[in-house]
Protein backbone atom coordinates (compact mmCIF):
# COMPACT_ATOMS: atom_id res chain seq x y z
CA UNK A 1 0.00 0.00 0.00
CA UNK A 2 1.06 3.71 -0.41
CA UNK A 3 2.53 5.69 1.87
CA UNK A 4 -0.58 7.83 3.43
CA UNK A 5 2.29 11.18 3.43
CA UNK A 6 3.05 10.48 -0.10
CA UNK A 7 -0.55 10.24 -1.19
CA UNK A 8 -1.66 13.43 0.70
CA UNK A 9 0.90 15.10 -1.68
CA UNK A 10 -0.97 14.81 -4.31
CA UNK A 11 -4.67 15.07 -5.81
CA UNK A 12 -6.62 11.53 -5.17
CA UNK A 13 -6.62 9.33 -7.89
CA UNK A 14 -9.64 6.94 -8.86
CA UNK A 15 -7.07 4.46 -8.11
CA UNK A 16 -6.99 5.39 -4.05
CA UNK A 17 -10.95 5.39 -3.98
CA UNK A 18 -10.92 1.67 -5.56
CA UNK A 19 -7.85 0.86 -2.82
CA UNK A 20 -9.90 2.41 0.21
CA UNK A 21 -13.27 0.77 -1.03
CA UNK A 22 -12.05 -2.49 -1.49
CA UNK A 23 -12.67 -3.02 -5.04
CA UNK A 24 -11.69 -3.07 -8.39
CA UNK A 25 -10.68 0.09 -9.94
CA UNK A 26 -13.50 -0.29 -12.62
CA UNK A 27 -16.13 -0.57 -9.97
CA UNK A 28 -14.98 2.56 -8.58
CA UNK A 29 -15.07 3.90 -11.74
CA UNK A 30 -18.66 2.59 -12.97
CA UNK A 31 -19.83 3.41 -9.56
CA UNK A 32 -18.76 7.52 -9.91
CA UNK A 33 -19.91 7.68 -13.76
CA UNK A 34 -22.37 5.49 -14.53
CA UNK A 35 -24.29 4.70 -11.14
CA UNK A 36 -26.97 2.86 -12.47
CA UNK A 37 -24.93 -0.17 -12.74
CA UNK A 38 -23.67 -0.69 -9.37
CA UNK A 39 -25.74 -1.98 -6.14
CA UNK A 40 -26.67 0.89 -4.12
CA UNK A 41 -24.84 -0.05 -1.03
CA UNK A 42 -21.16 -0.21 -3.06
CA UNK A 43 -22.54 2.50 -5.05
CA UNK A 44 -22.82 4.90 -1.31
CA UNK A 45 -19.67 3.75 -0.27
CA UNK A 46 -17.65 4.57 -3.06
CA UNK A 47 -19.43 7.93 -3.25
CA UNK A 48 -18.65 8.86 0.56
CA UNK A 49 -14.95 7.61 -0.13
CA UNK A 50 -14.65 9.77 -3.39
CA UNK A 51 -16.21 12.82 -0.86
CA UNK A 52 -13.25 12.14 1.78
CA UNK A 53 -10.27 11.76 -0.09
CA UNK A 54 -11.18 14.73 -2.15
CA UNK A 55 -11.45 12.84 -5.28
CA UNK A 56 -12.22 15.18 -8.78
CA UNK A 57 -12.35 12.89 -12.03
CA UNK A 58 -10.29 14.42 -14.75
CA UNK A 59 -13.40 15.58 -17.50
CA UNK A 60 -11.57 14.27 -20.10
CA UNK A 61 -11.14 10.79 -18.72
CA UNK A 62 -14.55 11.27 -17.63
CA UNK A 63 -16.07 11.60 -21.19
CA UNK A 64 -14.11 8.75 -22.26
CA UNK A 65 -15.11 6.48 -20.06
CA UNK A 66 -18.27 6.76 -19.61
CA UNK A 67 -19.63 9.20 -22.77
CA UNK A 68 -20.27 12.27 -20.06
CA UNK A 69 -18.65 15.55 -20.33
CA UNK A 70 -19.53 16.91 -17.32
CA UNK A 71 -20.22 20.33 -19.26
CA UNK A 72 -23.73 22.12 -20.46
CA UNK A 73 -23.49 23.70 -23.68
CA UNK A 74 -25.76 27.42 -23.29
CA UNK A 75 -26.46 28.59 -26.71
CA UNK A 76 -27.39 32.54 -27.29
CA UNK A 77 -27.84 34.30 -29.87
CA UNK A 78 -25.94 37.57 -29.38
CA UNK A 79 -23.91 37.57 -26.25
CA UNK A 80 -23.09 41.08 -26.09
CA UNK A 81 -26.73 41.57 -25.50
CA UNK A 82 -27.46 42.63 -22.15
CA UNK A 83 -31.15 40.32 -21.98
CA UNK A 84 -28.67 37.37 -21.84
CA UNK A 85 -26.55 38.57 -18.85
CA UNK A 86 -29.22 37.26 -16.24
CA UNK A 87 -30.02 34.05 -18.27
CA UNK A 88 -26.31 33.40 -18.36
CA UNK A 89 -26.02 34.63 -14.78
CA UNK A 90 -29.01 31.96 -13.91
CA UNK A 91 -27.54 28.61 -15.83
CA UNK A 92 -24.39 29.12 -14.59
CA UNK A 93 -25.33 29.38 -10.73
CA UNK A 94 -28.10 26.38 -11.41
CA UNK A 95 -25.20 24.58 -13.60
CA UNK A 96 -22.64 24.55 -10.55
CA UNK A 97 -24.98 24.03 -7.79
CA UNK A 98 -26.08 20.22 -9.88
CA UNK A 99 -22.08 20.03 -10.51
CA UNK A 100 -21.97 20.99 -14.26
CA UNK A 101 -19.80 23.33 -15.64
CA UNK A 102 -21.26 25.60 -18.25
CA UNK A 103 -20.18 25.99 -22.14
CA UNK A 104 -21.50 29.42 -23.74
CA UNK A 105 -21.50 29.39 -27.32
CA UNK A 106 -22.70 32.71 -29.11
CA UNK A 107 -24.42 31.47 -32.00
CA UNK A 108 -23.96 35.22 -33.44
CA UNK A 109 -27.98 35.70 -34.23
CA UNK A 110 -27.64 32.63 -37.21
CA UNK A 111 -29.90 29.44 -37.67
CA UNK A 112 -27.32 28.07 -39.55
CA UNK A 113 -24.55 28.70 -37.10
CA UNK A 114 -26.76 27.41 -34.37
CA UNK A 115 -27.25 24.16 -35.89
CA UNK A 116 -23.27 23.97 -37.08
CA UNK A 117 -22.20 24.36 -33.58
CA UNK A 118 -24.30 21.85 -31.73
CA UNK A 119 -23.06 19.25 -34.24
CA UNK A 120 -19.67 20.10 -33.94
CA UNK A 121 -19.10 20.45 -30.64
CA UNK A 122 -21.98 17.88 -29.54
CA UNK A 123 -18.53 15.48 -27.96
CA UNK A 124 -17.39 18.35 -25.60
CA UNK A 125 -21.37 18.60 -23.71
CA UNK A 126 -23.93 16.40 -21.98
CA UNK A 127 -26.88 18.41 -22.83
CA UNK A 128 -27.92 21.71 -24.52
CA UNK A 129 -29.86 25.00 -22.95
CA UNK A 130 -30.97 26.89 -26.24
CA UNK A 131 -32.00 30.52 -24.95
CA UNK A 132 -33.78 32.44 -27.74
CA UNK A 133 -33.23 29.75 -30.55
CA UNK A 134 -32.84 30.92 -34.45
CA UNK A 135 -33.89 27.30 -35.70
CA UNK A 136 -37.15 26.50 -37.40
CA UNK A 137 -39.74 24.61 -35.26
CA UNK A 138 -38.67 21.42 -37.64
CA UNK A 139 -35.43 21.49 -36.77
CA UNK A 140 -36.10 22.12 -33.28
CA UNK A 141 -37.96 19.17 -32.94
CA UNK A 142 -35.30 17.20 -34.57
CA UNK A 143 -32.61 18.31 -32.12
CA UNK A 144 -34.51 17.65 -29.31
CA UNK A 145 -34.57 14.05 -30.24
CA UNK A 146 -30.90 13.66 -30.92
CA UNK A 147 -30.16 14.99 -27.37
CA UNK A 148 -31.02 16.25 -24.36
CA UNK A 149 -32.04 20.18 -24.40
CA UNK A 150 -34.42 23.00 -23.23
CA UNK A 151 -35.48 26.29 -25.58
CA UNK A 152 -35.56 29.13 -23.67
CA UNK A 153 -38.19 31.63 -24.56
CA UNK A 154 -39.72 29.16 -27.10
CA UNK A 155 -42.59 26.89 -27.56
CA UNK A 156 -42.35 24.27 -29.79
CA UNK A 157 -44.20 20.74 -29.80
CA UNK A 158 -41.67 17.19 -28.47
CA UNK A 159 -39.43 19.99 -26.79
CA UNK A 160 -38.69 20.91 -23.24
CA UNK A 161 -39.12 24.88 -22.48
CA UNK A 162 -39.35 27.57 -20.41
CA UNK A 163 -41.80 30.53 -21.78
CA UNK A 164 -41.33 33.80 -20.94
CA UNK A 165 -44.45 35.31 -21.38
CA UNK A 166 -43.56 38.41 -23.26
CA UNK A 167 -46.74 38.14 -25.54
CA UNK A 168 -49.02 39.31 -22.68
CA UNK A 169 -46.69 41.41 -21.63
CA UNK A 170 -47.33 43.03 -25.08
CA UNK A 171 -51.13 42.78 -24.24
CA UNK A 172 -50.41 45.04 -21.53
CA UNK A 173 -48.06 47.68 -23.45
CA UNK A 174 -51.16 47.75 -25.94
CA UNK A 175 -53.66 48.20 -23.31
CA UNK A 176 -51.51 50.92 -21.55
CA UNK A 177 -51.34 53.15 -24.27
CA UNK A 178 -55.02 52.98 -25.42
CA UNK A 179 -55.47 54.29 -21.74
CA UNK A 180 -53.41 57.55 -23.13
CA UNK A 181 -55.77 58.13 -25.51
CA UNK A 182 -53.19 56.15 -28.64
CA UNK A 183 -55.83 54.77 -31.60
CA UNK A 184 -52.65 54.17 -34.06
CA UNK A 185 -49.73 52.03 -32.67
CA UNK A 186 -46.67 50.96 -34.50
CA UNK A 187 -45.06 47.32 -33.55
CA UNK A 188 -41.00 47.88 -34.57
CA UNK A 189 -40.28 43.79 -34.92
CA UNK A 190 -37.09 42.02 -34.63
CA UNK A 191 -35.22 39.48 -36.52
CA UNK A 192 -37.40 37.38 -38.99
CA UNK A 193 -36.21 34.15 -37.90
CA UNK A 194 -37.49 35.16 -33.98
CA UNK A 195 -39.81 32.74 -32.61
CA UNK A 196 -41.07 35.27 -29.59
CA UNK A 197 -41.04 38.02 -32.61
CA UNK A 198 -44.03 36.69 -33.99
CA UNK A 199 -45.55 35.31 -31.16
CA UNK A 200 -45.79 39.01 -29.63
CA UNK A 201 -46.89 40.30 -33.08
CA UNK A 202 -49.61 38.02 -33.08
CA UNK A 203 -50.40 39.11 -29.24
CA UNK A 204 -50.21 42.83 -30.64
CA UNK A 205 -53.10 41.76 -33.99
CA UNK A 206 -55.33 40.58 -31.17
CA UNK A 207 -55.23 43.27 -28.60
CA UNK A 208 -55.48 46.33 -31.19
CA UNK A 209 -58.19 44.80 -32.97
CA UNK A 210 -60.15 44.57 -29.41
CA UNK A 211 -59.70 47.86 -28.85
CA UNK A 212 -60.57 49.35 -32.56
CA UNK A 213 -56.77 50.67 -32.95
CA UNK A 214 -55.05 51.03 -36.03
CA UNK A 215 -51.88 48.29 -36.03
CA UNK A 216 -48.80 48.93 -38.25
CA UNK A 217 -45.77 46.62 -38.35
CA UNK A 218 -42.22 48.06 -39.08
CA UNK A 219 -38.67 45.94 -39.97
CA UNK A 220 -37.48 43.13 -39.78
CA UNK A 221 -35.11 44.87 -38.02
CA UNK A 222 -31.76 43.99 -36.40
CA UNK A 223 -32.24 43.79 -32.31
CA UNK A 224 -29.05 46.17 -31.49
CA UNK A 225 -29.05 49.86 -30.31
CA UNK A 226 -27.56 50.41 -33.78
CA UNK A 227 -30.89 49.54 -35.47
CA UNK A 228 -33.13 52.44 -33.58
CA UNK A 229 -32.16 54.78 -36.07
CA UNK A 230 -33.28 53.44 -38.74
CA UNK A 231 -36.47 52.34 -36.30
CA UNK A 232 -36.90 55.55 -35.51
CA UNK A 233 -37.22 56.93 -38.98
CA UNK A 234 -39.42 53.92 -40.08
CA UNK A 235 -41.93 55.17 -37.29
CA UNK A 236 -42.08 58.80 -37.97
CA UNK A 237 -43.14 57.25 -41.37
CA UNK A 238 -46.18 55.43 -40.12
CA UNK A 239 -48.13 58.01 -39.13
CA UNK A 240 -48.57 56.47 -35.48
CA UNK A 241 -48.44 57.79 -31.75
CA UNK A 242 -46.79 55.41 -29.89
CA UNK A 243 -44.57 52.23 -31.01
CA UNK A 244 -43.55 48.84 -29.46
CA UNK A 245 -40.36 47.42 -29.88
CA UNK A 246 -39.18 44.17 -29.88
CA UNK A 247 -36.53 44.77 -27.30
CA UNK A 248 -34.85 47.23 -25.25
CA UNK A 249 -31.66 47.74 -27.09
CA UNK A 250 -33.61 48.97 -30.38
CA UNK A 251 -36.16 51.07 -28.19
CA UNK A 252 -32.82 52.93 -26.99
CA UNK A 253 -31.09 53.70 -30.16
CA UNK A 254 -34.81 54.89 -31.10
CA UNK A 255 -34.95 56.94 -28.10
CA UNK A 256 -31.50 58.16 -28.87
CA UNK A 257 -32.31 59.32 -32.33
CA UNK A 258 -35.73 60.81 -31.45
CA UNK A 259 -33.65 63.56 -29.80
CA UNK A 260 -31.29 64.46 -32.46
CA UNK A 261 -34.61 64.69 -34.64
CA UNK A 262 -36.14 67.17 -32.29
CA UNK A 263 -39.09 64.63 -31.63
CA UNK A 264 -40.11 64.97 -27.48
CA UNK A 265 -40.53 61.50 -25.83
CA UNK A 266 -43.23 61.13 -24.82
CA UNK A 267 -44.83 64.39 -25.85
CA UNK A 268 -45.19 63.51 -29.77
CA UNK A 269 -43.95 59.47 -29.10
CA UNK A 270 -44.42 57.20 -26.83
CA UNK A 271 -42.46 54.39 -26.81
CA UNK A 272 -42.33 51.01 -24.99
CA UNK A 273 -39.16 48.28 -25.10
CA UNK A 274 -38.93 44.71 -23.53
CA UNK A 275 -37.00 42.86 -21.15
CA UNK A 276 -35.91 45.32 -18.45
CA UNK A 277 -32.18 45.30 -19.31
CA UNK A 278 -29.63 47.18 -16.94
CA UNK A 279 -29.77 50.76 -17.76
CA UNK A 280 -33.60 50.91 -19.53
CA UNK A 281 -34.55 52.91 -16.24
CA UNK A 282 -31.15 55.44 -16.71
CA UNK A 283 -31.60 56.47 -20.70
CA UNK A 284 -33.24 60.22 -21.73
CA UNK A 285 -36.48 59.30 -20.59
CA UNK A 286 -36.39 56.11 -18.81
CA UNK A 287 -38.06 53.28 -20.84
CA UNK A 288 -41.62 52.02 -20.31
CA UNK A 289 -41.03 48.39 -20.57
CA UNK A 290 -41.78 44.72 -20.14
CA UNK A 291 -40.35 42.70 -16.81
CA UNK A 292 -39.98 39.58 -16.85
CA UNK A 293 -38.01 37.02 -13.99
CA UNK A 294 -35.16 36.30 -16.73
CA UNK A 295 -32.49 34.58 -14.06
CA UNK A 296 -35.08 32.72 -12.87
CA UNK A 297 -35.79 31.45 -16.86
CA UNK A 298 -32.11 29.76 -16.74
CA UNK A 299 -32.07 28.04 -13.30
CA UNK A 300 -35.21 26.43 -14.47
CA UNK A 301 -34.07 25.56 -17.63
CA UNK A 302 -31.03 23.91 -16.31
CA UNK A 303 -33.56 22.34 -13.38
CA UNK A 304 -35.14 20.77 -16.64
CA UNK A 305 -32.35 19.53 -18.19
CA UNK A 306 -30.46 17.84 -15.38
CA UNK A 307 -33.50 16.11 -14.44
CA UNK A 308 -33.20 14.67 -18.21
CA UNK A 309 -29.53 13.85 -18.04
CA UNK A 310 -29.42 12.52 -14.07
CA UNK A 311 -30.58 8.60 -14.67
CA UNK A 312 -31.64 8.27 -11.01
CA UNK A 313 -34.17 11.25 -11.10
CA UNK A 314 -37.98 9.54 -11.35
CA UNK A 315 -39.23 10.72 -14.60
CA UNK A 316 -40.98 13.92 -14.66
CA UNK A 317 -44.24 15.27 -16.10
CA UNK A 318 -43.34 18.62 -16.35
CA UNK A 319 -41.46 19.52 -19.37
CA UNK A 320 -42.54 23.44 -20.03
CA UNK A 321 -42.98 26.31 -17.47
CA UNK A 322 -44.54 29.16 -18.47
CA UNK A 323 -43.32 32.62 -16.76
CA UNK A 324 -45.60 36.01 -16.10
CA UNK A 325 -43.89 39.30 -17.87
CA UNK A 326 -45.31 42.58 -16.51
CA UNK A 327 -45.22 45.82 -17.58
CA UNK A 328 -42.86 48.81 -16.00
CA UNK A 329 -44.21 52.06 -16.83
CA UNK A 330 -41.50 54.63 -16.86
CA UNK A 331 -41.50 58.11 -18.50
CA UNK A 332 -41.39 56.80 -21.93
CA UNK A 333 -45.02 56.92 -22.24
CA UNK A 334 -47.96 59.45 -21.91
CA UNK A 335 -51.26 60.96 -23.38
CA UNK A 336 -51.16 60.87 -27.06
CA UNK A 337 -51.22 63.78 -28.77
CA UNK A 338 -53.46 65.87 -31.15
CA UNK A 339 -51.09 64.67 -34.24
CA UNK A 340 -48.41 61.93 -34.97
CA UNK A 341 -45.19 64.12 -34.97
CA UNK A 342 -44.47 65.57 -38.09
CA UNK A 343 -41.99 63.50 -40.34
CA UNK A 344 -38.78 64.94 -41.28
CA UNK A 345 -36.51 63.26 -44.23
CA UNK A 346 -35.60 59.63 -43.34
CA UNK A 347 -32.01 59.24 -42.64
CA UNK A 348 -32.07 54.97 -43.92
CA UNK A 349 -34.91 53.13 -45.81
CA UNK A 350 -37.16 51.30 -43.98
CA UNK A 351 -36.53 47.48 -44.55
CA UNK A 352 -39.15 45.34 -46.05
CA UNK A 353 -42.26 44.22 -44.27
CA UNK A 354 -42.26 40.53 -43.27
CA UNK A 355 -44.95 37.90 -44.79
CA UNK A 356 -47.13 37.03 -42.07
CA UNK A 357 -50.37 34.14 -42.44
CA UNK A 358 -52.15 35.53 -39.23
CA UNK A 359 -53.37 38.77 -40.34
CA UNK A 360 -54.98 39.73 -43.59
CA UNK A 361 -53.27 43.39 -43.52
CA UNK A 362 -52.94 45.92 -46.74
CA UNK A 363 -49.16 46.43 -47.15
CA UNK A 364 -46.96 49.27 -48.61
CA UNK A 365 -43.92 46.94 -49.71
CA UNK A 366 -42.07 50.36 -50.92
CA UNK A 367 -42.39 51.96 -47.19
CA UNK A 368 -41.85 48.64 -45.46
CA UNK A 369 -44.75 48.81 -43.36
CA UNK A 370 -47.24 46.70 -43.28
CA UNK A 371 -50.86 48.26 -41.74
CA UNK A 372 -54.05 46.18 -39.89
CA UNK A 373 -57.03 48.19 -40.23
CA UNK A 374 -58.97 49.08 -37.20
CA UNK A 375 -62.86 47.63 -37.29
CA UNK A 376 -64.06 51.55 -38.01
CA UNK A 377 -62.03 51.38 -40.54
CA UNK A 378 -63.42 47.98 -42.18
CA UNK A 379 -66.67 49.42 -41.43
CA UNK A 380 -66.06 52.01 -43.51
Amino acid sequence: MQDQGERAARPATLADVAERAGVAISTASRALSNPGRVNVTTRERIERIAAELGYSPNSQARALTSGRSGAVAVLVSDVTNPFYFDIIRGTQRQLKASGYSQLLIDTEESDQNEDALLHRLRSSFDGAILAASRLSDRALATLAAELPLVAINRQTRGVPSVFIDTPSGTVQAVEHLVSLGHRSIAYVSGPATSWPNESRWRAFVKATKAHDVRAVRLGPFSPRQSAGAAAADAVLNADVTAAIAFNDLLAIGMLQHLASRGIRVPADLSIVGCDDIFGADFCNPPLTTMTAPIEQAGRLAVSLLTAQLDPRSAPSARHAAVLPTHLTVRASTGAAPAEPPVSAPASAPAPQAVPTSHAAPSSDADSGTESVPSAAQLDA
